[in-house]
């Protein structure tokens, strides 16, 4: 079984790598995701389902063609079953702008699986570049 760094840090890679398979395993059948904020996405996701296909794979939709954001891993803390990992997304938003984030979640990794994380990122930013109209 993988130790909790090793499950983030083959998460991250998978996302940055679009390798959904690795994505899909890496969580827990009951995990949770809390994304910040206001935006149209911001809520606790429930269900390794509902965070792959419905939160993380409709996410895809908010950028232009060929515009996927680049998601580049900068470090990572880890402390038992808790680790923290911080990421960068830059990307072309469907709307033509740039969108360039710094993200941060706080994994709790049970059993070689991810079963939380909550996420912090300028929700601003997001609001302005994904949720605004061209």
């Amino acid at each position: 079984m993988l130790d909790p760094r090793t499950v983030v840090t083959r998460y991250v890679t998978a996302v940055a790598e679009g390798d959904l398979a690795t994505i899909t395993e890496s969580f827990a059948e009951d995990a949770t995701w809390e994304y910040p904020g206001d935006l149209p996405f911001s809520r606790v996701w429930t269900g390794r389902d509902a965070i792959v296909n419905d939160f993380l794979g409709a996410a895809g939709a908010l950028f232009a063609p060929g515009g996927a954001p680049v998601v580049t891993l900068r470090s990572v803390l880890a402390d038992g079953e808790r680790v923290v990992a911080e990421w960068t997304a830059r990307g072309t938003a469907a709307n033509g702008r740039t969108y360039d984030n710094r993200c941060l979640g706080v994994f709790t990794v049970r059993e070689g699986r991810i079963v939380a994380v909550r996420e912090y990122l300028d929700t601003l930013h997001a609001a302005r570049t994904l949720f605004a109209a061209g």
